[in-house]
């Protein structure tokens, strides 16, 4: 059973329902058609039925619900509620209406007000129009300091990771962070991994370097990071700076960081950087022919994730199933 397998039986345990608000792709539609055919989760698309069904055509979706949210009962009530949590920022009530006019912005209220339980959008939208309603609208999770992102991997005949299995963090969100910043990321990512994969985190923080065998600016921010995480969740297994071959093959973690409780077995990978992180996740989706999920995020008061612009419906599925599954353990 593949990873998403075991993610996908998971979700099915314990129904939740998913809004994709972004109904005039013809990917979110195929997506929803299969996430009700498997009873992954409860769906709800957001938009005019009569559109719906013209771009649909022979597509099924009988199994979701369709919400028009320009025409809800609830718009007024959650304009309202929106414009509460931002006139401090200075928005006006007429600002709160137009933005509850955009579907993401309607979604995630949604979510925030207990009518969906995590919701999943970018097929058709940047990161940044994603995650904007989000960040305004559900926040950062109790004790969190920042929103990050990560991708789940899974690379088909591994023997390196969980089977396979990894988090790499932070792929899509977060483009320089700092040594604070970096080990908010680790701890996050760790504690992503073990609710997704269900096995015990082991988190290398990555460089150029291992164990000081170079030093720069750059080095030391990982050094600086890797205490900062060890300092925040004692409870994790963290260590760097490792280079990627140290992290996770055998033989060479043995040789570079020997002692090491992470070096050749790691299976939660951090990047110090947005370049490194986003290339590196690249690499390994193309030529290890890996399935990449994400960017999914982390640190959120409640489930939302983001999609690739050339993600596709299975792809969707896959995001939907993993939502979910977030959601369970929210």
């Amino acid at each position: 059973m593949s990873l998403l397998e075991k993610i996908v039986a998971e979700a099915k345990r314990d129904k939740k329902t998913i809004v994709l608000p972004e109904s005039q792709d013809i990917r979110m539609l195929k997506a929803a058609a299969e996430i009700t055919a498997q009873q992954i989760a409860d769906v709800v698309l957001l938009g005019k039925e009569d559109d719906i069904a013209k771009l649909a055509g022979g597509i099924d979706l009988s199994g979701a619900r369709i919400v028009d949210s320009l025409g809800a009962d609830n718009f007024e009530e959650y304009a309202d509620a929106f414009f509460e949590m931002r006139k401090s920022k200075g928005i006006s009530k007429d600002d709160a209406i137009t933005a509850m006019k955009n579907p993401l912005y309607y979604g995630v209220m949604m979510v925030k007000m207990g009518a969906a339980d995590g919701m999943v959008a970018g097929a058709a939208n940047s990161t940044a129009n994603t995650l904007r309603p989000g960040l305004q609208i559900l926040r950062t999770a109790p004790g969190v300091k920042l929103v990050s992102s990560f991708f789940l991997m899974d690379v088909p005949d591994c023997v390196f990771g969980s089977d396979g299995a990894f988090v790499f963090a932070d792929c899509g969100l977060m483009e320089n962070p700092g040594a604070e910043e970096l080990a908010e990321i680790a701890v996050g990512a760790a504690r992503s991994f073990k609710r997704l994969v269900r096995a015990e985190p082991l988190v290398a923080m990555l460089s150029y370097s291992t164990y000081g065998s170079a030093k720069s600016e750059a080095t030391q921010k990982v050094i600086d990071a890797t205490a900062i995480a060890k300092e925040k969740a004692p409870d994790i297994i963290i260590d760097g700076e490792l280079q990627l071959d140290a992290a996770i093959v055998p033989d060479v973690g043995n040789s570079k960081a020997p002692g090491s409780p992470v070096a050749g077995k790691a299976n939660v990978l951090i990047f110090p950087d947005l370049n490194s992180a986003n290339i590196g996740y690249k690499l390994v989706q193309r030529l290890a022919k890996a399935e990449a999920y994400g960017p999914l995020l982390q640190g959120i008061a409640k489930p939302l994730n983001d999609l690739s612009r050339g993600c596709s419906a299975e792809d969707i599925v896959g995001v939907a199933a993993i939502t979910a599954v977030q959601a369970q353990q929210a």
